[in-house]
């Protein structure tokens, strides 16, 4: 007989904007659904409470963390028989995770379960290393191994009343919990068929050549052979912002704002088009091409010199105070009219499916690259390479084009980390989607090309 029993999860987090949504929504996916879900929060200061909250969750606020402890404070504030302990950044694999955890749990003589832990596709080759040895695919009971591991864990209420977890140590809470109750004569249970996506590992201080390899040959064998998951583009809130100064340039009867907002609309990722304008003439175009433009900017963020992550700040502020709030935005330009079909999704998709905390569209140059600074000009390459047949060429240039598109994570625009995070780069090689229109030169030039190829 399955149990109905009321579950509580208790989730800890500290800064855990990036995940936190992808973690509770697939929580309250689940196919067991009598749970309640406890946050314990240790302080954060990006925007992971505010995520949080927008799912039925309570949440309990500590200052000091202490592992143990922090896990004790959300049980206290709990009322379920059975309970789950599930990192912030992990994410269930799928709707029968807590199902698959829970289940044992029955049997008197089982202490604890704890699940499996996957790697993502961008997890550094240590954690992939110590997550695919670590977490097999073959379930055990285990006697005498006191192994267990509270990312994503399960216990009986009455376990936890005769043995809660110890709050004074920094670390290894749950290895200490697991000692205790194998000590008693109970039995833990490692169950494969509960797992999450897991983005770092268990050891964190190796050496990384050999972790490499080890990777290389476990990923090579049939019997591991991990799905490498990640969040879904589906499951995160996307907000394309396009900023604009003035009324919108037309070019053949139709103005640029409206390419580029259909650009953004035709994204089957992307959840609002905002136009951040400083014009009420553009504001109302904007609106009657079926954008979001609900404000007017300050002046002041229209000067020469202000940059365009100031406006983008803005935006997210104005709309945050509404209570929206946002995983990822889209920067997106008027004055790249040619921008290519599906390259948004695609740029989505990289960036979360490879753990950037930025993707932005360039152009590989293989041409000669001098910097001027000071009335100084420097090459940027050898003198051997300026010359150099490009097909022979070791390495090339990328030229950004922050316009034309670029994505990042709301957390790294809020840590000031778009460019010196991890960065990817989207290439792209077709001339016609490269071309911005700057000055009335760029504007004629791209309404003859317009004409020719559309």
């Amino acid at each position: 007989m399955k149990s109905t029993k009321l579950v509580s999860i208790i989730i800890r987090t500290k800064n855990e904007e990036k995940w936190i949504s992808s973690c509770l929504k697939n929580v309250f996916k689940q196919d067991y659904k009598n749970i309640e879900v406890i946050i314990v929060d240790n302080e954060s200061t990006d925007r992971t409470v505010i995520k949080a909250q927008e799912f039925p969750v309570k949440l309990v606020k500590i200052k000091k963390f202490l592992p143990g402890r922090a896990i004790n404070d959300g049980i206290r504030a709990s009322s379920g028989e059975y309970i789950v302990c599930l990192s912030g950044h992990c994410i269930p694999v799928d709707n029968q995770w807590l199902g698959n955890l829970i289940k044992d749990l029955s049997d008197p003589n089982i202490a604890g379960v704890y699940g499996r832990q996957e790697p993502l596709s961008f997890t550094s080759d240590l954690d992939k290393r110590d997550l695919l040895t670590v977490f097999g695919r073959d379930k055990k009971i285990q006697i005498k191994d006191s192994f267990f591991h509270n990312a994503n864990s399960a216990l009986r209420r009455e376990f936890w009343d005769r043995y809660p977890f110890d709050e004074n140590v920094t670390n290894i809470e749950d290895r200490i919990w697991g000692e205790l109750v194998i000590s008693k004569g109970f039995n833990i249970i490692y169950e494969p068929e509960s797992s999450v996506y897991h983005w770092h590992g268990i050891h964190q201080d190796l050496n990384p050549e050999r972790a490499k390899n080890i990777v290389r040959i476990l990923e090579g064998l049939e019997t591991f052979s991990p799905a490498f998951g990640y969040q879904q583009p589906e499951g995160l809130k996307i907000l394309a912002v396009i900023p604009i100064r003035g009324e919108s340039c037309l070019m053949n009867s139709s103005h640029l704002l409206e390419r580029t907002i259909k650009s953004a609309k035709s994204s089957k990722f992307i959840t609002e088009v905002v136009v951040a304008t400083d014009n009420k003439n553009t504001q109302l175009l904007a609106q009657n091409l079926g954008a979001n433009a609900p404000f007017i900017r300050p002046d002041k963020l229209s000067e020469d010199y202000v940059d365009i992550f100031d406006i983008i700040e803005y935006t997210l502020d104005w709309l945050e105070q509404r209570k929206k709030h946002y995983d990822l935005v889209v920067l997106l330009e008027e004055i790249y009219p040619f921008r290519p079909d599906n390259m948004i999704d695609n740029m989505i998709e990289k960036l979360v499916s490879e753990g950037h905390d930025t993707v932005i569209t360039g152009m590989p140059e293989f041409r000669g690259i001098w910097t001027e600074r000071l009335n100084n000009i420097e090459l940027l390459e050898s003198e051997e390479s300026l010359t150099m047949p490009n097909s022979l060429k070791e390495s090339k240039y990328i030229i950004g084009l922050l316009g034309l598109c670029c994505i990042t994570h709301v957390a790294s625009l809020r840590n000031n980390l778009v460019f010196s995070g991890k960065v990817g780069v989207f290439k792209i090689n077709d001339p016609l989607s490269i071309i911005s229109i700057r000055n009335d030169q760029d504007l004629k030039l791209a309404s003859i090309l317009d004409k020719t190829y559309n």
